[in-house]
């Protein structure tokens, strides 16, 4: 077996088995969603890896919320890292800036980034593979090159500065934004001039959808529907 290198040389030894996780789709026909599918062959992976294997693993854990997939993320790469465990030959992208700290952590672990040249507001991707960690996304970036709206990605440009900035304040703009914007961005201290939100609305936002299958969701709906018909939370 075989397949083409992109670069000049390259060492890389026999393997006994090559295992891949790239890519996001659902299952509807086993009624599996994105992430439990992720999760599923990212399990195969674990069980069946070893030393002499290679591995390559993109963006774990970003088919569920930012905490939970990080800390799945985190835990995956600690795992095949271990020589007492697994301690196969792994590539693992991903845009958890967080995960770089385990190069200190773990010594056969290394960082290694795609290099990019800025210009103003402008990017230039080299195309090049550089050792060390990125500090940054550039996502933004990509959604202009992309053709999203400019006043889409301005917008999200104000919006990444104030997440970024840790502020829970929001001035009111011309088209009468809400002062209760930045809070709501930034998880601030709720507003006591605002009145108490509904208990099935915050059991709502804390489901992890990106988690359940179809069915499921489907039978999460119709249960919630029936209890706001029987008046409850009001």
């Amino acid at each position: 077996m075989g397949g083409f290198v992109p670069a000049k040389s390259a060492a890389i030894g026999l393997v006994d088995r090559i295992f891949t996780r790239i890519g996001a789709a659902d299952n509807l026909v086993e009624g599996h969603s994105t992430f439990m599918v992720e999760m599923t062959e990212t399990a195969t992976i674990l069980h069946h890896a070893t030393s002499r294997s290679l591995i390559i693993l993109d963006e774990i854990g970003r088919g569920t919320s930012t905490f939970d997939g990080l800390s799945i993320a985190w835990a995956v790469a600690e795992y095949l890292a271990d020589r007492n465990r697994i301690g196969a030959r792994t590539l693992f992208a991903t845009h958890y800036h967080e995960l770089t700290d385990l190069a200190r952590i773990h010594a056969g672990v290394r960082n290694y980034n795609v290099a990019v040249r800025e210009r103003g507001e402008e990017i230039l991707f080299l195309r090049k593979i550089v050792e060390g960690g990125a500090d940054r996304s550039y996502g933004i970036h990509v959604a202009r090159l992309a053709g999203l709206p400019r006043d889409v990605v301005a917008r999200a440009e104000e919006v990444l500065k104030r997440l970024e900035s840790g502020t829970s304040q929001d001035r009111a703009s011309d088209d009468g934004a809400s002062d209760n914007e930045g809070a709501a961005l930034t998880r601030g201290t709720p507003d006591p001039s605002l009145p108490a939100p509904h208990p099935i609305l915050e059991e709502v936002r804390q489901m992890d959808l990106f988690g359940m299958t179809p069915l499921e969701a489907m039978n999460k709906l119709a249960e919630i529907k029936e209890r706001l018909e029987k008046g409850e939370g009001t």
